[in-house]
């Protein structure tokens, strides 16, 4: 009788071990299944590192909107043929999960095509749109759309949005679409006989467009390059909510993808220009503000903000005030820094860890459920 009362109390003893294993693993299965976002917003500040955002917080009162942002990462940026990458190789590895060579958009390092997060999005019913404050044939944009195996091919990356039906698109380049010098094509007409509504800083402003939901949006902000926002370019903050607020009405339930970039923190960094750094990295900031805002009405959207490399090898020297920072740098290039990555909202936690680039793409596709196939 001894015997069985001891048996039965280990056997009692492993099942109550077992039970309370068991549910802290499905427990924290179940609530991030619960948690996964419906939408999501990537945003990249192109050439913003560490020290780029450093001289951006210091500038406006040591503050900024990354700070609200409860999960930080650190991404490895390396291309697959050089330790320091470009926008288009690490906009690829973001995009795709391919590591590829310098120069490459939205191909591998064989140059063969892959399909990007935009595109499978597309191809899940869900809502896609992009904004950026370069041209909207530049390598982070291209690398979500295109395929061509290097980045200057910009009537070629223009082509290439004939072929995904992206919801909505803001960016620079006008010209890439209507005076091409490769064919004859107006893509501009030809995105408007496939049901898109397209308009350009010529004809309106931003500010004053009127949506029609049941038609894609296209709005050109300059004809080659946007200014800098120093100079008066103001509308990536507007555009950001613009987008998300469009993608979210013509959604319905199904969800949308979103990538907004700060292109030209990037073209500062080249310049060994800190002010134009932190102006480009302020006005990312003001932007992040609205995607924030926009999240937490939502409820259901996942805001990462990363960039895909550092730009000029910023630093802030001794001697520096809050008020007053002496810059430096060490090239007018890239440099292979690791890259913060930080996110917000459901799904979050997935963004946390030191990973490399390529890892976002399957973390996204991780929070969109994509899981029954890969991406090639």
């Amino acid at each position: 009788m001894n015997i069985k009362i001891i048996s039965l109390f280990f056997a009692f003893f492993a099942w109550g071990c077992n039970q309370y294993s068991k549910p802290a693993q499905s427990s924290a299965d179940a609530a991030h299944l619960e948690r996964m976002p419906r939408n999501i917003i990537l945003m990249i500040g192109d050439g913003m590192g560490l020290t780029q955002i450093s001289a951006a917080m210091y500038r406006n009162g040591n503050r900024l909107e990354l700070e609200y942002f409860p999960i930080v990462g650190l991404q490895k940026t390396h291309a697959s043929d050089n330790l320091v990458t470009d926008s288009a190789a690490s906009a690829t590895a973001m995009s795709s999960g391919v590591k590829t060579y310098n120069g490459a958009i939205g191909v591998d390092a064989k140059g063969l095509a892959v399909k990007t997060i935009l595109e499978e999005a597309e191809e899940n019913g869900l809502a896609t749109g992009m904004v950026t404050t370069s041209t909207i044939v530049h390598a982070t944009p291209a690398s979500f759309i295109s395929h061509v195996k290097h980045r200057d091919m910009y009537e070629e990356i223009a082509l290439d949005f004939m072929k995904t039906p992206i919801d909505f698109f803001i960016g620079g380049g006008k010209k890439y679409f209507d005076r091409r010098e490769m064919d004859d094509y107006n893509l501009c007409k030809e995105l408007q006989n496939s049901g898109y509504v397209v308009s350009d800083y010529f004809q309106k402003e931003l500010s004053e467009i009127s949506f029609n939901y049941q038609k894609n949006f296209a709005y050109f902000t300059a004809d080659g390059d946007p200014l800098p926002v120093a100079s008066g370019r103001d509308y990536l903050p507007m555009a950001s909510r613009m987008a998300a607020n469009f993608l979210k009405r013509r959604a319905g339930q199904k969800g949308f993808f979103l990538m907004i970039e700060g292109a030209q923190i990037d073209w500062g960094g080249h310049a060994n220009d800190a002010e134009y750094i932190i102006s480009e990295v302020l006005d990312f900031d003001r932007a992040i503000a609205e995607v924030l805002e926009f999240a937490r009405q939502d409820g259901e959207t996942l805001v990462i903000v990363t960039a895909d490399h550092e730009a000029g090898g910023f630093a802030i020297n001794p001697g520096s005030t809050i008020d007053s920072l002496i810059p430096a740098f060490t090239t007018d290039y890239h440099t292979a820094s690791l890259i913060p990555v930080f996110a917000f909202g459901p799904g979050a936690e997935l963004f946390s860890g030191l990973y490399e680039n390529t890892a976002i793409h399957a973390k996204m596709r991780r929070a969109f459920g994509f899981l029954d196939h890969k991406a090639n």
